[in-house]
């Protein structure tokens, strides 16, 4: 019985040797062929043998894109005077209430405090954030990392339906700066980083991939058509922050968590590219606009109005005193053609106005009981209560 085991301790020892020298040996088979490729393992040229963390990337690249891009990024504070329910500076972002919920206080009459961030994108002082980070301040004051100061800061224009604020201060040397990079070319998987002041944090540095794009998010009663989905941690603090490439770019700015963890949202730098120059020379986003209430057509509207097609937009209302109503488009109106190109639905038509200008004179081809009848229209502006 003895040396029945031991021979199969031996035959164990044996077979782990084997093992062993099977792993080793494939190890170093592999490590030869990335060394042939002139790739380490994990794919970048001429890495180093501390790299770990992040397949692909450098373990210094992080760290160096935090050190140029950390000065740029600043700390937003905001007071208002208002009667509310929470002393928690955090309470007033409508991020942390819709996700994460409050107890209110008893109501009284008080100077309500908020903290945000931001990043600065010129030299000359120009700031970016969200609306929501600024919205209804009495007093604005931005901290500058380097400067180690405090600097009031002017509003130069917001938007609310895209959460977008650009902020200016008044300073005697350049800053730093970030540059926005074009969120198109980012890839579901690609990694970003997240700098931002959560809590009152500042400069917390997180790290994550892009886990989606074009993410559509409701948050009390503002709509985000267009968002990016990151796991890389976002707090409330951490809004209006920037959110960066691989190569030091902005690609998003941060702006509201889910309640659930690795789940986080940013705007797309391509919105902000669209309306950064109406924000700054206009103070507000300027978008064409006729006035109407739009339906698809459907094929029991097609059957109904004996249509040839469901192709066109049905007018299911018209907002008074409008470019619509001056012009003389009727509800039950059906949308065919503008300026001669056909229009195939609601959406069709909505980005067709959108590119046009304010003033522009468009020309509508309209079938209004069965008959052909064209309706020239200004474009006009969208009113900001609308």
């Amino acid at each position: 019985m003895a040396a029945l085991i031991r021979r199969m301790v031996l035959l164990t020892g044996l077979t782990a040797l084997v093992a062993g020298i099977m792993f080793a040996a494939g190890c170093s088979s592999f490590n030869n062929r990335v060394a042939d490729s002139g790739l380490s393992a994990a794919g970048n040229e001429n890495s180093s043998s501390d790299q770990q963390g992040i397949p692909g990337v450098n373990s210094e690249t992080i760290a160096d894109i935090v050190k140029k891009a950390g000065p740029a990024v600043v700390q937003i504070s905001v007071e208002k005077k208002t009667t509310g329910f929470n002393s928690d500076p955090f309470f007033n972002d409508p991020f942390f209430r819709n996700f994460f919920g409050a107890t209110p206080q008893p109501r009284r009459e008080r100077t309500e405090t908020g903290l945000g961030s931001g990043f600065i994108i010129s030299n000359d002082g120009y700031i970016l954030t969200n609306e929501h980070v600024i919205s209804g301040a009495d007093k604005i004051t931005v901290t500058v990392q380097d400067e180690k100061k405090d600097y009031p800061a002017s509003l130069i224009g917001a938007d609310y339906d895209l959460d977008l604020a650009l902020l200016k201060i008044q300073v005697n040397q350049e800053l730093p700066s970030l540059k926005l990079g074009d969120s198109e070319k980012i890839e579901v998987g690609n990694w970003v980083i997240a700098i931002g002041n959560p809590y009152g944090f500042d400069h917390t540095v997180t790290v994550g991939v892009i886990s989606a794009k074009e993410r559509p998010v409701p948050v009390e009663g503002r709509y985000y058509k267009n968002l990016l989905q990151t796991d890389a941690a976002i707090n409330p603090g951490n809004s209006g922050g920037p959110l960066l490439n691989l190569q030091g770019d902005v690609v998003g700015i941060n702006t509201a968590v889910a309640q659930a963890q690795g789940i986080g949202f940013a705007i797309p730098t391509s919105t902000v590219h669209s309306v950064l120059n109406d924000l700054k020379q206009n103070g507000k986003v300027i978008r064409p606009w006729l006035g109407i209430q739009m339906h698809d057509i459907t094929p029991d509207i097609a059957e109904y109005f004996a249509l040839e097609s469901t192709e066109g937009v049905m007018v299911v209302g018209v907002v008074p005193g409008s470019p619509a109503q001056r012009a003389g488009l009727r509800q039950g109106d059906i949308i065919l053609q503008l300026d001669k190109v056909p229009v195939k639905d609601a959406d069709t038509l909505a980005e067709r106005i959108k590119e046009a200008e304010v003033g522009q004179k468009i020309e509508l081809t309209v079938n209004r009981e069965h008959a052909s009848v064209f309706i020239t229209v200004e474009v006009g502006e969208k009113p900001n209560d609308l």
